[in-house]
């Protein structure tokens, strides 16, 4: 199984690894860091300064300040677009949920480490330092599966529970189907209904009641489901396994004026060469990939030597 090992040796001599796994050497927290990537990506990341995860061509020539705060807010918008688990998130995970800092994040692990489970989004506001701003801004974004209540576990803030409710009600529905075979039928009802109407009586907008209904359909629901799975490969595992001709898939890792750095499963990255990187004219590379891209290769060459890898997308068809 594939797993990118970048800023890997940045978290094993950090602080907080120190913390983790005091008993273990670098190299051991490396590898476990790169292993629990495999489990949850998003999870184990948020713990290593995103300059160390892909180094971009001009990323020293920027000005640290503004791509620090650029950068947060991308992890940032990640964290709180997937959701976090309230009670499994470790606390740098909950400090990136909106509302929530370093402190704030370790205070909601010391209370569930001394209360146990929580079993409310309401239990938040018992949480030291969390203030009515914070659970307001923070509710949404954090899920309880299987809580008592079937709304914790969805994207709907708490003071969009009534909304909630009622339109189940008016809809005919039950707060324990949420999420069941059954609620398939509330868009259906809700059109025949009316939206205007249904508006009205909730008291809600109808951007909001659309998103209250999608999350009543798929409470929980985890957008990375839907990406590419983890890659599979037992043939190559360094670069002496590998040979001109060979097709493989990767991932890109950083896009330069000349090409894309693709990883192929070893530990070197291989070069897509501009001229190989499309059946047709391209001006820069940035028009045929983007970093993150799962791409089809195939070798051209290897240099044990040098340690570089060429790579063609020519002729390849990508779908």
């Amino acid at each position: 199984m594939v797993v990118s090992e970048a800023g890997a040796s940045v978290y094993s001599a950090s602080k907080l690894a120190a913390e983790e796994f005091p008993q273990y050497d670098v190299n051991l927290r490396s590898a476990v860091s790169i292993a629990r990537r495999l489990q949850d990506p998003l999870a184990e990341l948020v713990k290593i300064d995103p300059k160390a995860v892909g180094v971009g061509q001009y990323q020293h020539d920027m000005p640290q300040k503004k791509l620090n705060e650029a950068l947060d807010g991308v992890v940032e918008g990640c964290v709180n677009t997937v959701g976090v688990d309230l009670n499994t998130a470790s606390a740098p995970l909950l400090s990136r949920v909106a509302g929530l800092n370093t402190s704030t994040a370790k205070n909601v692990v010391a209370w569930r480490e001394e209360n146990g489970e929580f079993t409310s989004r309401i239990q938040l506001k018992k949480v030291k330092g969390l203030g009515p701003k914070a659970f307001e801004q923070c509710a949404g974004f954090l899920r309880l599966p299987g809580a008592k209540n079937a709304l914790d576990a969805t994207a709907v803030h708490p003071e969009s529970y009534p909304a909630a409710k009622t339109l189940l009600e008016l809809c005919g529905f039950k707060g324990s189907e949420i999420g069941t075979p059954a609620i398939q039928e509330l868009p259906q009802r809700a059109k025949t209904i009316g939206f205007e109407k249904l508006c009205a009586e909730t008291g809600v907008g109808e951007l909001t009641l659309r998103d209250i209904i999608a999350e009543l359909l798929q409470p929980g629901r985890d957008m990375r489901d839907e990406l590419p799975p983890p890659l599979l490969r037992t043939s190559v595992m360094s670069i002496e396994d590998l040979k001109p001709g060979m097709e493989l898939v990767g991932t890109v890792r950083n896009v330069i004026d000349f090409g894309a750095f693709v990883d192929i499963g070893v530990h070197q990255d291989g070069l897509v060469h501009i001229s190989q990187l499309s059946d047709r004219f391209i001006k820069h590379p940035s028009q045929a990939v983007s970093v993150g891209d799962v791409v089809k290769v195939r070798v051209l060459d290897v240099d044990l030597k040098k340690k570089r890898i060429g790579l063609t997308m020519k002729g390849i068809n990508q779908k």
